[in-house]
């Protein structure tokens, strides 16, 4: 049965010759993963860039409920990215948010507010000029609120942290860090230093994992470090 949704893109691989499997969180149907045939010919005409990380999409789906991968019928770009894919700080958040929704989002769970969220937080990034080194950080402390596990403020978010046991080095004026990060708009020049915000990722990542019962091992991480230390 044909269906519209809109969709954020958390990934793609390679199937045979010329087809790809996207993970496509949707506003109507959760996560779900569909093959693209032919997306990869030379008749294609690019039609590979509508499955770029974070594309935000206007999909017409064939959906039946159950079925492990899909197919799409129509699918055109709901928002044209001007920024995310060629702005090298933009595009590896990009790549590192989608491999973690990808491994934090489950199959078939609608959550129409959280998709709400991320697909105007994903809006704004492409356009945002200040505090961009922040977003991924933002980002999934507030979305953790609309999964249902979000920390009430810092206090709250350090005391999870300890009371699971967790390791991590407490940072000094960490709470009032990560009172910002959670409170403020996307935007604010949060004044973090390099060491600070990776510290503060691996803790949210911890943090997630609580609450997932994941350990949650995201392979990008590294390059995106290496990106925003530069």
């Amino acid at each position: 049965m044909l269906k519209r949704t809109r969709g954020i893109v958390l990934g793609s691989l390679k199937y045979k010759e010329t087809s790809i499997i996207v993970k496509i969180f949707t506003e109507e149907y959760g996560t779900q993963s569909f093959i693209i045939n032919g997306v990869r010919s030379s008749k294609a005409k690019g039609k590979a860039a509508l499955y770029q990380p974070l594309s935000l999409l206007d999909l017409v789906i064939y959906y039946k409920e159950g079925k492990g991968l899909l197919r799409i019928s129509e699918a055109k770009l709901a928002i044209a990215f001007q920024e995310i894919p060629f702005h090298p700080v933009k595009r590896t958040i990009g790549i590192f948010l989608t491999e973690f929704f990808a491994k934090t989002l489950k199959e078939e769970e609608v959550n129409q507010q959280l998709f709400e969220f991320i697909f105007h937080a994903i809006e704004y990034l492409d356009h945002q000029e200040v505090g961009v080194e922040n977003f991924h950080l933002q980002l999934l402390l507030k979305s953790a609120v609309h999964l249902g596990f979000g920390p009430q403020g810092d206090l709250d978010f350090i005391q999870q942290l300890l009371e699971a046991g967790m390791h991590f080095n407490q940072l000094e004026n960490e709470d009032q860090f990560i009172e910002q990060l959670i409170k403020q708009p996307f935007g604010e020049d949060i004044r973090l230093n390099g060491n600070y915000r990776r510290e503060l990722l691996d803790q949210i990542i911890k943090f997630y994992a609580i609450h997932l019962h994941d350990k949650l091992e995201i392979k990008s991480i590294e390059v995106l470090k290496t990106v925003l230390n530069a």
